[in-house]
Order: C-alpha cells, then structure tokens, then sequence
C-alpha cells in the first residue's frame, strides 16, 4: 500500500473509536520495527521525524525512507513532519515526499500562529498532504484554551489539532493523567481530531479510554519506545562485548522495540482496523 494523508488516517479513527499512534522515528531500525508491528496487528501507523532527527539526517532522506517503508507495506503509513517551525520546513517535506506536515507556531502570539498556520495548510492542502498544528502555548503551556482552538481551527483549516491538557514531552514514565475537564471543553467547541504528544506520559489506561471515547485520534509516543530500543541495545552489547559490526548489533534491537510498538498499538484499539 502507498503511503497515505494524515486526514485518511484519523478520521476513520475518529469514526470507530480509536487512536493512530504517532511514532517517533530516529534511524532506519526504529522505523522499520514500527512497520513491522503496524502489519503484525493490522493496523495504520504514522512515522514521525522532528527536529531532532531532522538535525541528525536531512529531511530529505527520511523522506525517502518514509515512502520505501510505506509503499512496501501492507497498512496505511503516514509520512509525517512533527514539530515543523517555519513555511520551508513544510516545503522541503512536502518536496521530500512526506504526507503530512506539522506547523509549531506554539511560541508566538495567537494572531500570528494562526498566520503562519493558514500559511502552511494552503501550502500543504494544495499538494494533497495533511497539515497538523501544534498546541499553543508550547513547552510551558498551561492548558489550550477551548476559545482560541476553536478560533484557530476555524480560521486555518488544519485537519488536526495538537492540543495542551497536562501532556508534557519526553516523560519517562506515567504522569497523573490529562486534564479531561480541560479536554471535554475543547471537544464541546471543536470538530478536527485531537492529538496528544507526549503520549508516553500519559497512563495507559487513560490512553485507552480517551482513543475509545474522546475525539483524540493520534497519540505521539516517543520516549517509551526510545526506552525499549536503548535496554535492548545494552543487552545486545552485553551479551557479547566483542561485537563491533553495526548492523548486527542494531538488527538485534528491532525485534524488542517492535514488540514494545506492538503493544501501543494494542493499547490505543488500533489493531485489527485494517
């Protein structure tokens, strides 16, 4: 199956009542492994490069990348630009071949967020890719106000909107949950899909009830699973500290982090929808 939109993705999930997980890729083996758990549980997968990956291989191998993986696959597989900051970042994705742009204008003023936003969703919508935007208020945010989503979500056309509920990035274990008093008002004044990042934070049980029955339709998962990768690798190295050839030792970490994917799939009611 070709690589497919961000919009084709989540408004089935939306639909039936479950969530698409947004997996943060950072080199071949990782990208890979995901595919790999996306057929194994028969469900659609969305690949993700931000800007740390970005910083580390051009945007336009992982484009490359992105389209050989999903256009082998057997699912839906969304080539996705997380945390885009400017109008040519979302060029040179979409140039690159991926599907689906994120535009961050989560640290300036409201007004010219949802300029640079309309921008980007123009830009985007005209070469059939999907556009996300990021939650205001950004890194310090102390809670998307359900106005302004709305406001923004009218007036830029987005096809999802990231949302600030008590979610916070690269948590390594299980915060005390989103603020679903916070989320249910913003559901009440908007229609796009909702998403999380910083999903690794979040409890598991509540990832599972809010996929079945919230309008958030992708989790961002990154940390977990850059967790599985790096205890997989120390144990691989461990077991024979002689080793030296690289892609033997990293082949031996993809099949614990497709497990470890396996079961975000499974915990977000993704599996099985394809």
């Amino acid at each position: 199956m070709t690589l497919v939109t961000l919009a084709e993705v989540l408004g089935p999930a939306l639909r039936e009542g479950y969530a698409v997980p947004g997996l943060v890729c950072l080199g071949w083996e990782d990208a890979r492994a995901y595919v790999r758990a996306a057929e194994a549980e028969r469900a659609p997968v969305i690949l993700q490069a931000g800007p740390g990956a970005r910083a580390h291989m051009p945007v336009a191998v992982w484009g490359a990348m992105f389209r050989a993986l999903g256009e082998a696959a057997s699912v839906p597989v969304v080539a996705h630009l997380d945390h885009g900051l400017s109008v040519e970042d979302a060029q040179a994705a979409i140039g690159a071949g991926f599907t689906s742009v994120m535009i961050d204008g989560s640290a300036l003023p409201l007004a010219q967020n949802i300029d640079l936003t309309a921008k980007v969703v123009a830009l985007a919508h005209a070469a059939g890719v999907s556009c996300v935007v990021g939650y205001a208020g950004g890194k310090a945010s102390s809670g998307t106000d359900p106005e302004e989503a709305a406001r923004f979500a009218e007036l830029t056309g987005v096809d999802a909107l990231a949302v600030s509920v008590g979610n916070v990035h690269l948590q390594e274990g299980a915060g005390a949950g989103l603020d679903l008093g916070l989320l249910r008002r913003i559901e009440a004044v908007t229609e796009v899909p909702l998403v999380i990042h910083g999903g690794s934070g979040v409890p598991l049980a509540q990832r599972a009830a809010l996929s079945a029955g919230s309008r958030i339709a992708k989790f961002n998962i990154g940390t977990e699973l850059r967790m599985a990768f790096g205890a997989a690798l120390r144990e691989t190295l461990a077991r024979d500290p002689a080793r030296f050839d690289r892609i033997a030792i990293l082949r031996d970490t993809e099949e614990p982090v497709m497990q470890a994917a396996r079961a975000v799939f499974r915990g977000l009611g993704a599996s099985g929808r394809v």
